[in-house]
């Protein structure tokens, strides 16, 4: 590991006093990967029974493990193909613990990338109601939509806007905003050179007025007695206490809960801040000499209040054409009945929303809900979304393969499969969960698993938050 900043040590030294010395050497690693397995498609114990890795529990978070073998790549193995799993931080697996989102319930990522809090907070709502998973930077925002589209996410609405943008057309929309904000990454520092080079007090005291900013537009849009979580990967007061005391002096009809708690959940420390509320106490910090992970900090706030905004439910507005391609695909490729609501045309996609298109027209809109296909003049092509969402059940015909079977690593990697098959669409299928499409022409199975992903090096996709 790259040596840490001498004013960093300084400061870290000056706040945690004797700890400082454990914490610097738990921060220097080494660095163990966390699996939170993504219950939209089985079970943590199911997982767990057939994991290819050892596996220990994350003492705070039921779905969550820590890979105990150094030399494991879990992001090459088929089942992170199949979505089984999402490769994430233990410390960030607190987010959706502390949001607790609930089925049904209309909830804001404001910046959602790389989809590690994004695809949790689906996995809790069980794919009911409304999730907006907002990216301002636009690379970020395409690595967002894999990771939503491959744990089998299906209620979200991918934007890449401003926050302000977002305020002031959706003022006291949501039930639950998540501000999990850029940072000066003071937690990244076991797994990322780059994260101590570019550190500076400069760099700590600029993010938090980023922060603030994000934070104020991100409480526009909470609901009266709605909930806001404040989330960083950092440990400097400033980011942290800092912004939550100056939120709420500014913001009376803002209160900071108290969450439960785990043992190993350090409290906020309102003596680390000049003339802080004595309110900072019920924060969350986590360490990384505390338990697994990089270390994060949490601001629970509650509004007052209890007023939910009308929200009108999205209608099928999907042309004659569009519909019939779609209702023929699904005559011929799915067991289950096609659902008519929230169904659109957009360009030549076909969607499932699930919110009024009116609630988002005019926005940058990356995804506006499930894509489901494409519009091929008058014939309807499924997308991987769509496999990625079903399950094996669903579909018709279906080439299940057992893990190490060669026919997966030749599917994964976009080869044909040999035949015979009559001609029509085939979902790929591994010990029962999805890969992607296949299509019989002639015998054999021409391959339809995305180009784009057969090239994806996932375990240098930053994930992990």
């Amino acid at each position: 590991m790259q040596t840490l900043p001498k004013r960093f040590i300084e400061r870290m030294q000056a706040w945690l006093g004797p700890e400082a010395e454990v914490f610097l050497q738990a921060l220097a690693g080494p660095y163990r990967t966390g699996l939170r397995v993504n219950t939209l498609k089985i079970a943590p114990e199911a997982f767990r029974a057939r994991s290819p890795f050892p596996l220990s529990p994350v003492p705070w978070c039921p779905e969550g493990f820590v890979i105990e073998d150094p030399e494991a790549r879990p992001g090459l193995h088929p089942y992170h193909a199949a979505g089984l799993y999402y490769l994430q931080d233990p410390s960030a697996m607190v987010a959706a613990l502390l949001l607790d989102p609930q089925p049904g319930e209309w909830v804001l990522d404001l910046a959602a990338a790389p989809g590690g809090k994004t695809t949790h907070i689906a996995a809790r709502m069980q794919n009911a109601g409304v999730l907006v998973a907002n990216e301002i930077q636009p690379r970020r925002a395409s690595i967002l939509a894999l990771n939503v589209e491959r744990l089998g996410v299906t209620h979200a609405i991918l934007v890449n806007e401003s926050p302000r943008r977002l305020a002031d057309r959706w003022e006291g929309l949501f039930d639950r905003v998540l501000v999990d904000a850029p940072c000066s990454g003071e937690g990244m520092f076991a797994r990322d050179p780059e994260a101590i080079r570019a550190w500076s007090v400069d760099r700590v005291r600029r993010s938090a007025g980023l922060q603030k900013a994000i934070l104020f537009e991100a409480a526009r849009m909470v609901r009266p007695g709605g909930w806001l979580l404040y989330a960083t990967c950092t440990f400097a007061p400033e980011e942290n206490e800092g912004v939550v005391d100056f939120f709420l002096k500014a913001h009376p009809d803002f209160d900071l809960v108290d969450p439960p708690r785990h043992p190993a959940f350090d409290h906020g420390h309102p003596e680390w801040v000049d003339g802080g509320d004595p309110r900072l106490i019920r924060a969350v910090r986590l360490w990384p000499h505390r338990g697994p992970g990089h270390g994060h900090f949490y601001a629970l706030f509650r509004r007052a209040g209890d007023e939910r905004p009308s929200r009108p439910r999205p209608e099928s507005d999907l042309p004659g054409r569009a519909r019939r391609a779609l209702e023929t695909f699904w005559a011929e490729a799915m067991t289950t009945p096609l659902s008519d609501e929230g169904l659109i045309l957009w360009e030549d996609q076909v969607y499932r929303t699930p919110m009024a298109p009116a609630l988002w027209r005019g926005l940058r809109v990356l995804r506006p809900g499930w894509w489901l296909g494409r519009l091929r003049k008058d014939r309807f092509e499924p997308d991987h979304a769509l496999a990625m969402a079903v399950t094996s059940r669903e579909v018709h015909r279906v080439l299940d393969l057992p893990l190490g079977d060669p026919q997966v690593t030749a599917y994964l990697q976009g080869h044909l499969l040999e035949g015979p098959w009559a001609e029509g669409w085939v979902l790929i299928a591994l010990e029962g969960f999805p890969l992607g499409w296949a299509r019989a022409e002639r015998g054999r199975l021409k391959n339809l698993y995305p180009r784009h992903l057969r090239a994806i090096r996932w375990w240098e996709v930053p994930e992990g938050t």
